[in-house]
């Protein structure tokens, strides 16, 4: 009997400990395994799971990638204890790789993509941004003073709000800030109907404008935006389409933070006026105006990740750059680095940079990289990374890598950067560049 207490102890411990050897073993599977892989076509990537137990892979589509030199199988193949593993990207495409212990443990879905390796030409230089926004941009609601001397607010009970995008009035679309104006002055004070979208989401609203005192005019208490401009660097093109990838983030409304759609947006030549130094608390700023009558392209995307479009054929054959290999993350490294920036509008120099941090958790990041200013020269001039310079090329190793897109704000000297397969991804998955 009391040998058998004693093997029912043992199992009892032989179990709990399986039982934790599997869930630490899945635990760091799942947390080692990178969501996202980018590969360039015919690049071999070598991945070591580490882990005592078999591992199965299946694809979603044949074709793409290779599994250690040969197909994946429809009922996945198995990956042996501790193996090192390897995948070959075969064409371009992208693939969901369906992982799991034992064929039966879900563990994680990576997806991969393959792009072509290809080259394009780095930029650096600054251009004017213009954007004319799909739709009007709510910024701000307001009560409206009307000449009997109330103070109503038309928008009551609406649920319209900031950040909202006006598309349709009296089932006329808006195309701007005018169009708006002609439907309320045209009410005559009558109930007119405004549907709106944020995001995927779409309203309706019937709004009643209201005479207001100051200017006996109708209104409905609204404050409107249906563009904006700015200064931005140019970060690279593909010489062959024209296509080019800048700024590295979006461009957002300075009130709302909204991401503005594109109704049409065109990038100018600019000249740098004067530049406001970057300081702890106190972002800097290139300051410089662009020429209207000097388009050097369209601007068809503005997505997190930057703005994209395509430049005319006198800017491709202008715009000075240097043919890059493109780099991808699994290609970078800590340590040295460039940045091609023309902080003076007129020449385009190379600046040394430190690239500190390499996420590789969050591949589709605008901060997959956190970079430091090194060179003197930029320090001296800005005192680090100042707005304007967003979209200047990293370059490392003879390839782009990526680009810069924000300032630490408390050490203007620091910021992050985006990965160049993020930009590359984002041209060739999208059918408006096509």
């Amino acid at each position: 009997m009391r040998y058998l207490k004693t093997y029912k102890k043992i199992l009892i411990i032989l179990i709990a400990t399986a039982i934790v050897v599997v869930g630490a073993a899945y635990i760091r599977v799942i947390f080692s395994i990178p969501s996202e892989l980018v590969l360039l076509k015919g690049e071999e990537y070598v991945y070591n799971f580490k882990s005592p137990f078999t591992i199965n892979v299946r694809a979603d589509q044949e074709g793409v990638i290779e599994l250690n030199g040969g197909n994946i199988r429809a009922a996945g193949n198995n990956v042996q204890f501790f193996r090192t593993i390897s995948l070959k990207s075969v064409k371009d495409g992208s693939v969901n790789l369906n992982i799991s212990l034992f064929g039966l443990l879900p563990v994680k879905i990576v997806k991969v993509d393959v792009v072509s390796s290809k080259q394009v030409v780095a930029c650096g230089n600054t251009v004017g941004v213009k954007l004319k926004i799909d739709g009007i941009l709510i910024i701000g609601v307001s009560d409206v003073d009307t000449i009997e001397g109330h103070s109503l607010f038309p928008l009551k009970d609406t649920g319209i709000k900031p950040g909202y995008i006006i598309t349709q009035v009296n089932d006329k679309k808006m195309s701007g800030i005018e169009d708006l104006i002609n439907e309320i002055d045209n009410s005559q004070g009558n109930c007119i109907k405004i549907r709106y979208r944020y995001g995927s989401v779409k309203g309706v609203a019937n709004i009643v404008p209201v005479i207001a005192a100051d200017d006996k005019k109708y209104h409905i208490g609204l404050w409107v935006r249906d563009s904006t401009a700015g200064i931005g660097t140019l970060t690279f093109f593909d010489p062959v389409t024209g296509i080019f990838g800048a700024l590295g983030h979006g461009i957002t409304d300075i009130d709302t933070g909204t991401l503005m759609p594109v109704e049409s947006g065109e990038i100018l030549e600019s000249s740098i006026l004067a530049i406001k130094m970057g300081k702890s608390g106190m972002p800097g700023e290139l300051k410089g105006i662009f020429a209207e009558d000097i388009k050097l392209g369209t601007i068809q995307i503005n997505s997190e990740v930057g703005i994209y479009g395509k430049l005319s054929d006198e800017a491709i054959d202008t715009i000075l750059g240097r043919l890059f290999p493109i780099g991808i993350r699994s290609q970078i490294k800590e340590g040295p680095a460039t940045i091609l920036s023309n902080i003076d509008g007129k020449n385009i120099e190379e600046y040394s940079i430190d690239i500190q941090k390499v996420s590789r958790q969050n591949p589709n990041s605008l901060k997959g990289m956190i970079i430091k200013i090194t060179d003197k020269r930029l320090i001296s001039a800005t005192g680090g990374i100042v707005q304007g310079m967003s979209g200047s090329p990293i370059i490392q190793d003879g390839k782009i890598i990526g680009a810069v897109t924000h300032v630490l704000v408390n050490d203007p000297t620091r910021g992050y950067g985006i990965f160049i397969e993020v930009m590359i991804s984002t041209i060739t998955g999208n059918s408006i560049l096509k």
